[in-house]
């Protein structure tokens, strides 16, 4: 294939045909395209975008990659979730629980943490014996067994995708909205799933920082779902403080097991409860959403949906008894408390350098195959508007050694702010639909 003429046509701000894409994808896995034309042809996607049709051809031969799975005639509706990653972002271990207990499969494919943001498989895996590490074969029988579950991304899972995400991430064209796109709906649409809810972060510590973008990579992802035959929704919601209390792998296990009893802090559940009842109405699982909340609740309330997640850890290998027991997942050595340093209001909690924190204290990878502290991390109790008096605790780190416990204080002190402040983002801001954007 003679690549150099598409380089030029895409850095001119031309557009590939949707043949053209479907022949460059296996000549570069085949290596038929050296890494120095791809990296070329990122940048220019990178600078001027691609048009619709050739992002569909893209993302369906990112899929066309690798293996997808298949359920053939299984009729139980499947659907998922994904979120673009946060700080103290535990949604998907009560999201996917939750809906498989009201009757709809969930086979949920998730990642490791990424920078600052954790990630579900680090997070499910700080339960003693859970693997995520498996087989379509196993997850196809699992799912049609229990209805639910989570795993990492299979060896055979768009293979394309993983190889340019290497590519991207030394190129410097990690944000372009296509390019992201292309990457996330390539993994979901493999998953043979009839619905998709996206939950796509904003703020200061999220990937997409402004609204508008948040915006865009929504309505840019919705159209590949639907044009794709999967019924997709996205939201836009906060990520300019940590959802919930728990940051870091083992304690945000421990606050899903309250939200999963219904007790979990109000922004989590808000959130859980929202993306549950969308996961439900697009399944078909009914057409009132004010009924499916109550579906959800009754799931709580009844112990089905922590029952189904004590069911998901046993069929990984996992040790049920945490359900009960939490005190059964990796403990800190050290935990510190962070005391207020001043009498007033907190104007805000930035969740970035809590996240890189956790990294920096060993929960999360600096490089591939560093191996995870499961046990580090935060809480955090004091959140935005709330007053607070001078030598108040208002969080607390855990940690492996001092050094560590001395990473996370400093982390504390950076993020609080006091006094005035422009106020938290809307918590749920936009719905986005095939039918268009709508303020939430």
């Amino acid at each position: 294939m003679r690549f150099t003429p598409l380089i030029e046509r895409k850095r001119d701000g031309g557009a590939l045909s949707a043949a053209e894409w479907q022949a460059v994808i296996p000549a570069y896995l085949a290596n038929e395209i050296p890494d120095y034309q791809m990296s070329a042809m990122l940048m220019a996607v990178c600078c001027h975008g691609l048009a619709p049709a050739e992002l569909r051809a893209l993302t369906d031969a990112m899929l066309r990659s690798g293996a997808r799975l298949d359920f053939g005639g299984w009729a139980t509706p499947r659907v998922d979730k994904h979120s673009t990653g946060g700080v103290g972002d535990k949604v998907s271990l009560v999201l996917a629980p939750l809906v498989a207990s009201c009757g709809v499969a969930v086979p949920m494919m998730s990642g490791r943490g990424l920078g600052h943001t954790g990630g579900t498989t680090d997070k499910l895996e700080s339960i003693p014996g859970v693997s995520t590490d498996l087989t379509l074969e196993r997850v196809k029988s699992q799912v049609e067994r229990i209805g639910v579950a989570m795993f990492g991304q299979t060896e055979d899972v768009a293979p394309a995708d993983r190889r340019l995400y290497a590519l991207r991430d030394v190129t410097g064209t990690v944000p372009s909205i296509p390019l992201i796109a292309a990457s996330i709906m390539s993994k979901k649409l493999a998953e043979g799933l009839g619905a998709l809810v996206l939950d796509v972060k904003c703020g200061s510590g999220a990937f997409m920082t402004e609204p508008a973008r948040a915006l865009d990579l929504a309505r840019t992802m919705v159209e590949l779902g639907e044009s794709s035959g999967c019924r997709t929704a996205a939201f836009v919601t906060a990520m300019d403080r940590p959802l919930g209390r728990a940051i870091g792998n083992a304690l945000e296990v421990e606050e899903a097991l309250q939200a999963l009893e219904g007790k979990g802090p109000d922004d989590l559940m808000t959130i859980v409860k929202v993306l549950a009842v969308e996961m439900l109405f697009l399944a078909g699982r009914g057409t009132e959403r004010a009924a499916l909340a109550k579906v959800v609740d009754q799931a709580y309330a009844s112990g089905k949906a922590v029952a189904k997640f004590r069911e998901l850890v046993e069929a990984q290998g996992g040790n049920p008894a945490i359900v009960d027991d939490p005190g059964a997942l990796p403990q800190a050595a050290v935990v510190e408390l962070f005391e207020s340093p001043v009498a007033g209001v907190i104007a805000s909690v930035a969740p970035r350098p809590l996240g890189q924190a956790v990294v920096a204290m060993g929960g999360g990878r600096a490089r591939l195959g560093d191996q995870v502290d499961h046990s580090v991390g935060f809480v955090v109790s004091g959140r935005p508007g709330a007053k607070v008096l001078r030598g108040e605790p208002i969080a607390s780190v855990f940690a492996r050694d001092d050094e560590g416990a001395r990473i996370g204080l400093a982390a504390l002190a950076e993020a609080f702010t006091f006094g005035e402040g422009p106020g938290p983002l809307p918590l749920i801001s936009h719905r986005v639909t095939s039918a268009g954007v709508e303020a939430f």
